[in-house]
């Protein structure tokens, strides 16, 4: 399921929850290799990144034991997206990367290995060779977590039910926040630096409870929860921002700190700007109080992200209401009159320039 425009902006702009059961029939995975697929890009990145900082991606707490949560994950994985991930006794393969996992946790690629590096989506027996050397380079112990975030789109994390905490991160693509500084925290501690953090931190011991034991709320739904592999109830949430930030990867080390330029017009500092969302959904881990935390991360270019001129105007009025401590830890304080401006005109299916 793609980014929920409807339930994501709200109006006025709140720092909130905002979580919600998952709708009968929605996935929560996305494949990252599938041919024309729109995880290519995702994949790329996570390579790079995994290449280069894995120790800042892929994380555990000393004592957690993510065996569970992992399998749990695998198993939802191939029980959902069986064309990108699959599971053959203690053997785990992923056909669109061309790459699997054997019992002793070894690389073996399915088909012959291309020796040029891909630009395009390839066939399942071509594998992708910077998959293969990434996974033997990195300690066995991390091998399946990185074949799973490599398969898919997806961000992972393990919310733990008992504890509220963070024991486990495989999050290559943050933004704007540095995982190797949220292991172990608390949902709610994660979320401190967050601007207008009241409802997400008086939330967090509720939300947890809810992700992690698979009870549905005390409001009575009006059809049948959807139910997730392991049989419990599975939720999502949507947030968005706008950003100068063009990639996926956002860790704040790699983030050029000064943002838009100086001095430019009403589209010029649009040109440079992206529409950056993520899809968050709960995977519970059967027989634990435990859930798997996806995150799905996508930019799009600030003059193609709206469907329509009433979305423009939606984002405009839901920008337009952000506090000062929103706008001061997002980075659009100095931006936001040039982005209210360009909105307005697009709200009102107008493309004329505006002058310095």
């Amino acid at each position: 399921m793609a980014f929920d425009f409807d339930a994501a902006v709200h109006l006025p702009h709140r720092m909130q929850p905002g979580l919600r059961r998952l709708q009968p029939g929605a996935r929560q995975l996305t494949p990252a290799a599938a041919p024309h697929g729109v995880g290519i890009r995702h994949l790329r990145e996570k390579l790079a990144v995994l290449g280069a900082y894995w120790q800042q991606a892929l994380l555990q707490q000393p004592g957690f034991d993510a065996g569970p949560a992992l399998a749990a994950l695998a198993a939802h994985a191939a029980a959902e997206q069986p064309q990108a991930f699959q599971i053959d006794g203690s053997t785990w393969r992923a056909p669109w990367l061309g790459w699997q996992l054997d019992g002793d946790d070894q690389p073996v690629a399915i088909g012959p290995v291309s020796p040029i590096s891909p630009i395009s989506p390839i066939s399942p027996g071509h594998p992708w060779p910077e998959v293969g050397a990434l996974l033997a380079t990195i300690p066995r112990r991390w091998r399946r977590a990185a074949l799973l975030a490599l398969a898919f789109a997806e961000d992972f994390a393990v919310v733990d039910g008992t504890t509220g905490a963070l024991p486990w991160l495989a999050v290559a693509l943050p933004s704007m926040w540095a995982p190797e500084e949220k292991i172990g925290l608390s949902f709610a501690d994660a979320h401190a630096p967050v601007a207008d953090n009241r409802l997400i931190v008086g939330a967090a011991p509720q939300l947890v409870r809810l992700v992690t034991s698979g009870q549905a709320p005390e409001t009575p739904a009006a059809s049948p929860p959807r139910r997730g592999v392991s049989g419990a109830q599975p939720w999502e949430r949507f947030v968005w921002t706008l950003t100068a930030h063009p990639r996926l990867h956002g860790h704040p080390q790699r983030v050029d700190p000064a943002r838009w330029a100086p001095g430019l017009n009403d589209d010029a500092l649009a040109a440079q700007t992206w529409w950056r969302t993520e899809r968050q959904t709960f995977i519970p881990v059967p027989g634990a109080r435990q859930a798997v935390f996806t995150i799905l991360v996508n930019v799009t270019p600030l003059a193609s992200a709206f469907a329509t001129p009433a979305q423009a105007a939606r984002v405009h009025d839901a920008l337009a209401s952000m506090t000062d401590a929103v706008l001061d830890h997002r980075g659009l304080t100095r931006a936001r009159p040039a982005l209210l401006r360009w909105l307005a005109r697009q709200a009102a299916g107008s493309s004329a320039g505006t002058p310095a």
